[in-house]
């Protein structure tokens, strides 16, 4: 067929007629506004640098409030504290002290007793000494007094060694009597020693 077939047919055929595979025309002007909308929220939904920034910001200004909180309660604790322990130092005695006013109410009432028999000054001291040893056992304060026991260098003080028919290193005589408070050492007990045979 020539180049310039002037046919029916073929006049009568569109001007541009699509090719096969290819989509319609205006099926591709549909799916392109589809396509734009799809991708519209996504934008709308990234968080820009600003927003970003400003989250950042509200969360350190978050932070730091709770850090400043914690650390004025921090201080507030330790000082605290302090007054507790200058409190606890300064009436750490109270409890004895007050146990001890019996004592001196029982000294000066012997004292102030106008002609006081032997016997009525024994009776008061007896009574006074009773109320010292009250006081003293009420403050965990206890007496050594290790009359015929080993001699034990962390509670006595020995002043002299003697001959003795008692073991070696035991407790001969009692000078002075130790005291321990709350199990600790307060006072050592001075004492003699019975020497080790040759």
């Amino acid at each position: 067929m020539h180049a310039n077939d002037t046919s029916p047919d073929r006049q009568n055929a569109p001007a541009h007629e699509p090719e096969i595979g290819a989509a319609p025309a205006d099926r591709q002007s549909s799916e392109a506004p589809e396509a734009a909308v799809a991708a519209a929220p996504v934008a709308e939904q990234a968080p820009r640098g600003e927003d970003l920034l400003r989250e950042a910001q509200a969360k350190a200004d978050e932070y730091r409030d709770l850090w400043l909180r914690a650390r004025a309660e921090t201080e507030n604790v330790r000082r605290r504290a302090q007054e507790d322990i200058a409190k606890t130092s300064k009436f750490a005695i109270d409890r004895f002290a007050g146990d001890l006013l019996p004592v001196k109410d029982s000294l000066e009432a012997a004292l102030a007793a106008d002609a006081p028999s032997i016997d009525s000054l024994r009776a008061g001291t007896e009574l006074t000494l009773k109320q010292l040893i009250a006081a003293f056992e009420k403050s965990a304060l206890t007496e050594v007094n290790p009359l015929g026991a080993k001699f034990d260098p962390h509670q006595h003080q020995a002043i002299s060694v003697v001959a003795s028919e008692q073991e070696p290193n035991t407790v001969v005589t009692v000078l002075q009597k130790g005291y321990l408070l709350a199990g600790r050492v307060l006072r050592p007990a001075l004492v003699i020693v019975a020497r080790a045979g040759a």
